[in-house]
């Protein structure tokens, strides 16, 4: 009995542990726009290397106020005499003026221990290198944020781009039954004679005709299902299934443009960081113009040191110490005129920097302009295709009731059948592209680049 039963007993534990081991759950991940965004922040590389970016920036920042504090080191030195060092004196004792005596003044070892501290008392160019690398931190926390405005107008469009695709399937599936019922009912009329062969014929060629763009339509779902799944960063072989559809939910939007422009340059991270640039470049010409300034550094040493020969003990030499303190001053009277070029130089690239804010500005003016007219221009498609597409249905209907009863043709049914895919395929479209156009507007406005801490 013992026999039959550790088996069993292995199998049942050993199921748990080999479904954990494999790390997937088997069941399927439900995502809104929203959930999806959230994983994508989490997950997304190049958001991960924006953050780190700015952590980089921070440190800058701690680094450059190393030139304003102080500085304290410590030395040892051994040496070993393999000869010792001598001095020569003249030999005023000897027979013969002039000769010199050699006088040993050191010993077999000779150890020093030293401390040395300094302090920046003024150094205008180190406190100008604090002022713009604090900068160039604020500049990283924007472009954060622009990388975070970029990464989720991406996840929303992917988003979208799924459901696009696979409502373009459904459509084209629907059709396809739509044919394929009428294939069957053209059969049945020609069997009762009330219908000709060329009828179930063209049926018959407007089924196969739809397989190939069904066939297209769902490759179009999975590539875009597999974007969309890499943008988020999921794992390729995971089960997603969208929770929100292709939905027309109109948004406010300001008829004032000159009001979404200015609202425009006050949140969009891009036009900071060319403020804070601007900002940078003009400490750069502070930092330029001092170094023809004057530098005052405060030193100190405490040092400590021992001579002994082979055979003396270390703890029987002694150990005098001695001290200094001083204060060192550097002004660079002429440096070939390399200071004045420098500040021409910081004062020009001041200048680049603030013709490319002006550029941006009218970019950004024209840029919501246009997402501005797009966004309209597609809602107005949705109300206008709201009505087409009833009106294609209703005629599909009355196309197909004529049809069953034998008072129709074949091609007024494929023409119906046309429309109707057509109204149904530009209202889809239009609804996309409102939702697309609506995340480009606000990501334009500078509302999707959600506020960072830059501390």
């Amino acid at each position: 009995m013992t026999r039959y039963f550790l088996p069993l007993l292995l199998l049942l534990f050993s199921a748990p542990l080999s479904a954990q081991d494999s790390g997937h759950s088997g069941g399927e991940v439900a995502l809104s726009v929203d959930q999806a965004v959230t994983t994508g922040l989490k997950r997304n590389r190049t958001l991960e290397i924006a953050r780190l970016d700015r952590e980089m920036a921070g440190q800058k920042v701690r680094e450059s106020w190393s030139g304003v504090l102080p500085q304290l080191s410590s030395g040892f030195e051994y040496t070993r005499h393999i000869k010792p060092a001598v001095i020569y004196f003249p030999d005023l004792a000897g027979a013969t003026p002039g000769n010199l005596t050699a006088l040993e003044i050191s010993s077999d070892n000779a150890m020093t221990a030293s401390l040395s501290l300094s302090q920046k008392l003024f150094d205008y160019r180190a406190i100008a290198g604090i002022r713009a690398s604090s900068i160039v931190k604020q500049i990283s926390a924007e472009a954060y944020r622009q990388a975070m405005a970029d990464v989720i107008g991406d996840i929303k469009t992917a988003y979208y781009n799924v459901l696009i695709a696979e409502e373009q399937v459904t459509i084209l599936e629907q059709s396809m039954k739509r044919w394929e019922k009428a294939l069957r009912d053209s059969r049945a009329l020609f069997s009762q004679g009330v219908a000709a062969d060329i009828d179930t014929l063209k049926a018959f060629l407007s089924v196969e005709n739809i397989r190939p763009d069904l066939i297209q339509a769902r490759s179009r779902a999975a590539v875009a299902r597999t974007e969309f799944k890499n943008v988020v960063g999921l794992d390729p072989l995971e089960s997603v299934r969208l929770t929100d559809s292709l939905v027309y939910r109109p948004g406010e939007v300001p008829a004032d443009f000159a009001r979404a422009y200015e609202e425009a340059i006050a949140s969009r991270p891009d036009v900071r960081q060319l403020e804070l640039q601007v900002e940078a470049e003009g400490e750069n010409v502070s930092a330029a113009r001092a170094e023809g300034y004057p530098s005052v550094t405060a030193v100190g040493q405490l040092q400590t040191q021992t001579q002994f020969d082979d055979g003396t003990r270390l703890g029987d030499t002694d150990w005098p110490v001695s001290s200094s303190v001083g204060v060192q001053v550097s002004l660079p009277l002429f440096t070939g005129f390399g200071v004045s070029s420098r500040v021409e130089q910081a004062r020009i690239g001041r200048m680049q920097t603030e013709t490319r804010l002006e550029e941006l500005k009218a970019d950004i003016r024209a840029e919501v302009q246009t997402r501005l007219s797009r966004l309209l221009e597609s809602r107005s498609r949705i109300e206008v295709q709201q009505r087409t597409i009833r009106t294609a249905e209703r005629s599909y209907e009355i196309t197909l009731l004529r049809f069953r009863e034998g008072i129709g043709s074949q091609l007024e049914l494929a023409d119906a059948e046309l429309q109707l895919n057509k109204a149904r395929t530009n209202y889809l479209q239009a609804v996309y592209d409102y939702l697309v156009a609506r995340i480009e507007y606000d990501k334009s406005l500078g509302r999707t680049a959600m506020p960072v801490d830059a501390s």
